[in-house]
């Protein structure tokens, strides 16, 4: 097996099957009288059932990929029943999407299929063939990408955009940020999770305080943390050694975010205590925290556009002339506020402001990027028109506080993420129906 395809599968479709089925999945298959296999159920979930072919296949995945990224492989005893929670709380996740009313279109999944082949350097028509050879049935991939993301869907409808953002909140966490060095910062860590319910009894409580603490004295000990989380921990990212990946300091989880900028590279947290339950936290890697220097142009243009009467021509032909009026003397600002047709700068005679020349198409861009200042342009077409451009001045600007401001509302959304996801996923755990088969 390709070890990068092996990567890139497991990271695009949560229930990706690397391995195709083989004899450890016929063992634990019972005989019909007519000798053929039946499936045996390993939990039942609401109304529906998680198979043990299903959570053999899963388990065998989770083997394949903890082999090639180097990691221990807990026991089967610890990594079964982990395997088998992360599958009993999809399945609630897809029939609480199934209930809503969420369906993932044939137009949808085919653009996601498209996506990941253009990311990995093939064509949508060459993914089957790329997936045979790894093994994976094409049928079954694009039915393990269509539950995904039809998680991912509900996942936006029940948590993501139910977190909102007060102008109180907006003002408070500009007001904290300022002189927080961390703040434009990022910093990949992973954690364990030991979770309690909402309606834990205090013996419960106890009892996951008590875990915690252990796995905290075994980290610090020099047992390895991802295998910790593999083998112990809660969180929706357990077998992923429970890594969390990059994030910035102002996007931190909250319930993180007094504590990591104090961590070193490889540190781990002492427990903390949160509504879903009591956190580890490990600061694996951090970087960043430069200011934010960015190339700006400060360009002002009269735009014309076709119509039934001037056609592409007629409208160059226009522009050729009011350049050569604009040379020969008359007020740039003055023509633009009375013919150009972009009203946002008409009305300021052209002018766009200090800009950064990413923004435009790439015909504009091109222009403010090679332009000499002060030289009117000649007439240059893009996607909304004709236009005469003029750079009145380019300088390389600080926007580390602009940046800021704009990512605001983001990071906040996302400080609340985390947590928001773990809990959501918790109560939809407490509320359903689930008996082990096992």
């Amino acid at each position: 097996m390709h070890h990068r395809y092996s990567t890139w599968l497991i990271g695009l479709a949560t229930y990706a099957l690397l391995v195709g089925p083989g004899s450890a999945s016929a063992q634990t298959r019972e005989l019909s009288e007519s000798g053929q296999l039946l499936d045996g159920i390993a939990a039942l979930v609401n109304d529906g059932v998680v198979l043990k072919s299903e959570l053999e296949t899963e388990t065998s995945r989770i083997v394949e990929r903890l082999r090639a990224e180097g990691q221990q492989v807990p026991p089967p005893a610890q990594l079964v029943p982990q395997v088998l929670e992360r599958l009993v709380i999809q399945r609630i996740q897809l029939q609480r999407a199934e209930r809503v009313g969420i369906q993932i279109s044939d137009e949808t999944l085919n653009q996601a299929l498209a996506n990941i082949a253009e990311r990995n350097g093939v064509s949508l028509t060459e993914l089957p063939t790329v997936l045979a050879q790894e093994g994976i049935d094409y049928g079954t991939y694009r039915t393990e990408l269509r539950n995904q993301l039809a998680v991912e869907q509900l996942r936006q409808r029940d948590v993501i955009a139910r977190i909102s953002v007060s102008p109180r909140e907006l003002d408070e966490y500009l007001e904290r940020q300022q002189g927080r060095e961390f703040a434009s910062q990022e910093f990949n860590i992973s954690q364990i999770l030991i979770a309690t319910s909402a309606i834990a009894s205090p013996d419960d409580v106890a009892r996951a305080e008590r875990r915690i603490d252990e796995l905290y004295r075994r980290a610090t000990s020099g047992e390895i943390f991802s295998q910790l989380a593999i083998a112990n921990s809660d969180g929706q990212r357990a077998l992923e050694g429970g890594e969390l990946g990059w994030r910035r300091g102002d996007e931190l989880p909250t319930i993180f975010a007094d504590v990591v900028p104090g961590l070193q590279p490889g540190q781990v947290s002492e427990p903390i205590r949160s509504s879903s339950g009591f956190h580890l936290v490990r600061l694996n890697d951090r970087r960043g925290g430069e200011p934010i220097m960015e190339n700006q142009v400060r360009v002002r243009h009269i735009l014309l556009t076709t119509n039934e009467v001037l056609d592409d021509e007629a409208v160059r032909q226009k522009l050729l002339e009011v350049r050569s009026q604009i040379i020969g003397g008359d007020d740039f600002a003055a023509v633009a506020t009375a013919m150009s047709e972009d009203p946002g700068s008409a009305v300021e005679g052209g002018d766009m402001g200090w800009t950064n020349p990413n923004v435009f198409v790439p015909e504009f861009r091109e222009v403010c990027n090679t332009l000499p200042i002060g030289v009117l342009s000649d007439p240059v077409q893009t996607p909304f028109g004709w236009h005469l451009i003029e750079v009145l001045d380019r300088r390389i600007e600080d926007t580390t506080e602009e940046v800021a401001r704009q990512q605001a509302i983001m990071a906040i959304r996302n400080s609340k993420l985390g947590e928001e996801s773990e809990l959501w996923a918790r109560r939809l755990r407490d509320q359903a129906f689930v008996e082990y088969r096992l």
